[in-house]
């Protein structure tokens, strides 16, 4: 099969995830969005179902534009894996993102001390929201990787490879590195608007936090991306998130 056709079969295949984590992910933004904020956002779209449909449309568009592309520049690059989960792999990263996750989560017990806005967002963390969980797996755990890994991490490898490398048969692994190091930080500063929404704001407090979180959970992700597959690279992704929230629930 031609690679354009199993891009676009893969895309496709993404197409109900983009709806759904669209949604639910609207949802979420939206409860928890600065009231000023909130306001001002509702002037200018007219409603809260107009603003949950644009952000829908933007999850689905991503995900197949980003996971079409992604795709190609992902084989052009020998980071296209096949498609499925096995051992040795598996246990591996089930254990590495378990111990990351629980580092993760310490975050409602170090940073969330030092910013009042932050400690005031855990307060909603102790009570199960299925409709919150569901957007960090789907959005969260496939979209974002599709975004970050997929395209963008792919795409600067062959960059990189062709830009300085180009006599070299195959990605050098210090191009590999370096574009999972570029897209970990662009996978941080990608949480900062949102981080703004809903605290009301952005401090240098808050700022190191999001880079020195995402940023490293990010080159984790990269790391299993390049190593294994972007399937694992989804599955520790979404283990951040489900083991994160599960120790909230529990602790908080």
């Amino acid at each position: 099969m031609k690679a354009w056709k199993k891009a676009l079969r893969f895309a496709l295949c993404l197409l109900p995830v983009g709806l759904a984590g669209g949604w639910f992910t609207a949802e979420m933004s939206l409860s928890g969005m600065d009231a000023s904020l909130l306001e001002t956002a509702l002037e200018q779209a007219g409603s809260l179902e107009i603003m949950k449909a644009v952000t829908t449309a933007q999850s689905v568009l991503y995900a197949v534009v980003c996971g079409f592309f992604g795709y190609i520049l992902a084989e052009k690059t020998g980071l296209m894996r096949p498609f499925r989960v096995q051992n040795p792999p598996l246990a591996r990263v089930i254990l590495v993102s378990a111990a990351g996750a629980a580092l993760y989560s310490l975050d409602a017990w170090t940073f969330a001390r030092w910013i009042p806005q932050l400690q005031a967002s855990y307060e909603t963390a102790s009570t199960f929201d299925a409709g919150v969980w569901i957007a960090s797996v789907l959005y969260g755990g496939v979209i974002e990787e599709v975004m970050i890994r997929l395209f963008l991490m792919s795409g600067l490898a062959l960059i990189g490879w062709k830009l300085f490398f180009r006599k070299e048969a195959a990605v050098p692994n210090r191009v590999l590195i370096a574009a999972n190091l570029l897209s970990a930080l662009a996978f941080a500063a990608g949480h900062l608007p949102a981080t703004a929404a809903s605290l009301g704001g952005l401090t240098l407090l808050l700022v190191l936090r999001c880079f020195l979180m995402n940023g490293a959970a990010g080159l984790l992700f990269g790391r299993f991306y390049r190593k294994y597959g972007i399937q694992y690279a989804m599955l520790a992704h979404m283990l951040f998130h489900l083991i994160s929230r599960a120790i909230w629930l529990i602790a908080l």
